[in-house]
């Protein structure tokens, strides 16, 4: 409520709710300096300051503190608001960013340029062939960025070539979500992934330990003390590992690995154990099947489509293994690294979490869809 006469301020009355209002506006931290400011300016002359006051105790004029007076005598709290501003007139039509859009959404081969990626820099040399006037390269860039086009960045995909990759990937898929061959599992089925990481260098180098403002820092250069590898089964129930470090990523190898996780409490008494692997010569499907089965009954060998190692849950602790054990770390011998690779997990069984996987079929059958078909 207001009222006032020619030569004298407009008088502000608030309610007890528009009061509070202003004043948690005020004591607001996160309020900007402009909504703060202008609410101090509205207690005040609820309080019966004139606007000279107001401008001495605000450090305003008197011109700036009778505006938002009488902005809110006027229209309440929406008068405190700026109002919209015509702006800047726009110099480029919809054509021309189109246009730009169109050159960014390009290859720079089908432009014959030898280029592998487009920059923004590149993509305003060829804008300015085309274009006259031509924006500005910041100009070009904030458009892509407003329309979430990155042309200097690349992905990967793999196109399966496996001409029964869905139905083996979606078997493995079923598995995982507590379903085989349209049937629930049981609390007897037992689901094994396994593999090998191959290649495990041991490095030695110099290592300093971080301190205030310092990160951990590595010698650039390092010397070679030979490879291991590791074979490896994630037990998918429990989020047990089981493995071992071998010389050679044979067969035979392979079997012993097997071995020692069927003699496991948890396989012994499983009534079927599915064991998950990829294709790779110490397993491969032509010749490790029949001898899984042969050898142990309860066995059932599922092997994924090449190209399909992603599926395999033991990927996910073998990423874990090299990030938190095997990365940034010195290792005078092979021994130092197997023993660094048993240690750990030793730790990781110390207190196992089987992966929350929730990839289903349906979502693997989305993927395929999506993926361009082979040429």
């Amino acid at each position: 409520m207001f009222s006032h006469t020619r030569n004298t301020a407009i008088k502000i009355t608030l309610s007890h709710s528009e009061r509070q209002y202003f004043q948690a506006v005020v004591r607001k931290a996160t309020a900007s300096q402009r909504d703060g400011f202008r609410a101090r300016i509205i207690l005040l002359a609820a309080r019966g300051f004139n606007n000279t006051q107001i401008g001495e105790q605000l450090s305003c004029t008197r011109k700036t503190a009778r505006r938002w007076r009488n902005r809110y005598a006027e229209s309440g709290r929406t008068g405190l608001t700026d109002k919209p501003r015509s702006g800047r007139p726009r110099i480029y039509d919809e054509a021309t960013h189109a246009l730009v859009t169109a050159i960014a959404c390009e290859l720079p081969a089908d432009r014959g340029l030898p280029l592998s990626r487009f920059s923004s820099a590149d993509i305003h040399a060829e804008a300015v062939q085309e274009l006259n006037p031509c924006p500005a390269r910041s100009t070009i860039a904030a458009w892509l960025k407003q329309a979430a086009i990155r042309p200097w960045t690349v992905t990967s995909w793999v196109t399966p070539r496996d001409p029964q990759f869905k139905q083996k990937a979606a078997r493995v898929c079923d598995l995982y979500t507590g379903m085989w061959e349209d049937e629930p599992l049981t609390e007897g089925d037992v689901i094994i992934c396994a593999d090998e990481k191959t290649g495990i260098q041991a490095r030695s180098r110099r290592k300093t330990p971080p301190g205030p403002g310092k990160s951990v820092r590595l010698e650039h250069h390092y010397d070679r003390n030979g490879t291991t590898i590791y074979q490896a089964a994630f037990i998918a129930g429990s989020g047990n590992v089981i493995g071992h470090c071998v010389n050679g990523n044979t067969r035979a190898n392979f079997e012993t690995l097997v071995e020692k996780v069927m003699a496991d409490p948890i396989c012994q008494n499983a009534d079927r154990v599915f064991w998950i692997m990829d294709n790779g010569s110490a397993h491969h499907p032509s010749t490790f099947k029949w001898w899984l089965q042969k050898e142990y009954p309860t066995a059932i060998g599922i092997h994924l489509p090449t190209g399909a190692s992603w599926l395999n849950q033991i990927e996910l602790y073998f990423s874990v293994l090299t990030r938190k054990a095997l990365t940034g770390g010195r290792f005078d011998s092979v021994d130092a690294v197997e023993d660094r690779i048993t240690e750990f997990e030793e730790l990781w069984n110390g207190s196992p979490e089987p992966f929350e996987w929730d990839y289903t079929r349906e979502d693997l059958i989305k993927l395929l869809e999506r993926l361009p078909t082979i040429e």
